[in-house]
């Protein structure tokens, strides 16, 4: 039913457009509002080959492997950095720039299947394509418990044989020829023998890096999706748990950390002086909420320390390096 709201297709593809506007590798064309109604969906004319048309694409001169390579990135950049993902990126709805062969562009149409993943799905995610290409099976059966994709109670050492049972065959292929989108496929499907839940994000992104992989292998049969893929996800895992995520978690939360500080000393006050008052169970329960308290405050004033030290910290570099 959301597929047919065109008002919502137009507003994904708008939320799009605006995540690629610098961007040299996709483009999205404009909505018209003005004249978008429910069953209505009014956009840009654009201008483009359709990317299956290998034939046109290679007599117009474009370069296919950075063609290939771009359609990796795109994919990659939508699900890691803009957590927003086309999701039905099948042939039929891509096409390529002829304005630029050399440096060729893509455009995408049909917006009404869009993807997202939490946090925590991108965090496990990462960290699942990681530990596959270092072939740590290990990391990849932790991280399906951690992540509660599998049941809690379901033996690390058993799913770890599986996974090693459907991916070691795989690597024994050259990289090149490796599909992300089947490894992914297989792995869902060993899962499911231990009681693996239908992740519904998981599978509109297998559906997609399927779609991707396929069309950058028809564009260059000797793509190497993880030589692309690597440094990205690298990248972004440094940015999510390294000294720059530190960072900037303590820049989000400052300001609310600062305006419930003062506030702390008089709630713990104020449960103090109902401590005399009520029943035996309230009277238990206020204690608990005094603990609760105090503890907090420790930790806002640990963070205020943290918070000074690296201002501190960023004074002094400033100083050295001026």
């Amino acid at each position: 039913m959301d597929e047919l709201d065109l008002i919502r297709e137009a507003a994904n593809a708008s939320m799009l457009r605006r995540n690629f506007e610098d961007s040299s590798d996709l483009y999205v064309p404009e909505v018209y509002w003005d004249y978008c109604r429910i069953n209505v969906l009014v956009i840009e004319r654009i201008y483009g080959i359709p990317v299956s048309n290998i034939k046109t694409l290679k007599e117009k001169g474009m370069d296919m492997k950075k063609l290939s390579d771009r359609g990796v990135h795109i994919f990659f950049t939508q699900v890691f950095k803009h957590n927003f993902f086309h999701a039905d990126m099948h042939p039929g709805n891509i096409f390529v720039s002829h304005e630029t062969p050399e440096d060729p562009k893509y455009l995408g149409v049909d917006f009404g299947i869009m993807g997202t993943l939490s946090p925590r799905d991108q965090r496990y995610l990462a960290e699942n394509f990681l530990a596959f290409f270092n072939r740590d099976y290990r990391r990849v059966a932790e991280l399906h418990l951690e992540s509660g994709w599998v049941p809690s109670e379901t033996r690390v050492d058993q799913f770890e044989s599986a996974i090693r049972t459907v991916c070691e065959p795989i690597f024994q292929r050259p990289i090149s020829q490796i599909s992300f989108g089947n490894l992914l496929l297989r792995l869902f499907q060993t899962a499911r023998r231990f009681n693996m839940e239908v992740q519904p994000q998981l599978v509109l992104l297998q559906k997609t890096l399927l779609n991707i992989e396929g069309l950058g292998r028809q564009l260059d049969p000797d793509l190497d999706l993880w030589k692309t893929a690597k440094p990205f996800l690298e990248r972004w895992m440094n940015e999510q748990v390294g000294p720059r995520a530190f960072i900037k978690g303590i820049k989000d939360n400052l300001p609310q950390t600062l305006e419930q500080l003062p506030e702390l000393p008089g709630l713990i006050h104020q449960f103090l002086n109902q401590q005399t008052q009520g029943t035996p169970a309230a009277i238990e329960q206020q204690k608990i909420e005094i603990e609760k308290l105090n503890k907090e405050l420790k930790k806002q004033r640990r963070l205020s320390w943290l918070v000074l030290l690296s201002g501190t910290l960023a004074a002094t570099a400033a100083w050295y390096y001026s």
